[in-house]
């Protein structure tokens, strides 16, 4: 399989799971040794998908490093390591899930879903965590809101945003918004201004009516959708 089909993200990720296979003495990368290496990654966006999906990141982490050491080592054979069979065959599945999706690079989260219909040890640590098709899909059409992956650098843009910027929606859907209790007139008067073709200047401050306005716009445009 090409490297470059990879997102630089999931490319990372499977060099840092190569690191963790040739410390651990170990003559092939493993599942478990990509999946662990997901989510060690600190600016990665796996650990949060997988806690959108419901799962116990904390406990699967703590399985995946104890499933590390139960793996055959081979000491002395100087750090050439390879894809073992098991990954291979999981690796061609998460290219199969992109192409469903119309992606032109393969991101990490592609990986998860096709990690949904392993039967090997590291599809059943997932499943015991709650790692569910689902649930992962779920996860990833919020993450993703509709959008495909057009670039290899897609999951390291998504990233930025979420460390960046907030998303208001999101928070509106959540409750996390100050709450906006018998403002309606307000509101409606403050519309209007705003629609007409030269508003008159605002009365009372500003920033009042602004943040009114959005936060209220927020809630109303979630029941309306």
């Amino acid at each position: 399989m090409r490297l470059d089909k990879f997102t630089t993200k999931f490319q990372q990720a499977l060099s840092d799971a190569q690191s963790l296979a040739i410390g651990g003495d170990q003559q092939f990368i493993e599942p478990q040794h990509l999946l662990l290496a997901l989510i060690n990654q600190d600016d990665g966006g796996t650990t949060s998908l997988l806690g959108r999906a419901g799962v116990n990141v904390t406990a699967l982490k703590r399985d995946l490093e104890q499933a590390l050491t139960r793996l055959p080592k081979v000491e002395g054979h100087g750090g050439d390591v390879s894809i073992g069979r098991d990954l291979a065959n999981l690796l061609n599945l998460t290219d199969k899930e992109a192409q469903k999706r119309g992606d032109q690079f393969i991101a990490s989260e592609m990986f998860l879903l096709a990690l949904c219909d392993d039967k090997n040890e590291t599809g059943r640590i997932a499943k015991q965590h709650g790692v569910s098709r689902k649930s992962i899909e779920a996860a990833i059409m919020a993450v993703r809101g509709g959008q495909g992956v057009d670039s290899q650098e897609a999951e390291g843009q998504r990233e930025t945003l979420k460390k960046y910027c907030i998303d208001l929606t999101e928070r509106a859907a959540q409750g996390k918004l100050d709450p906006v209790i018998g403002r309606d007139d307000e509101i409606r008067r403050a519309i209007q201004q705003v629609l007409q073709p030269s508003p008159p200047a605002w009365p009372d401050h500003p920033g009042r009516w602004i943040r009114a306005v959005g936060q209220a716009g927020d809630r109303r445009c979630l029941r309306i959708w």
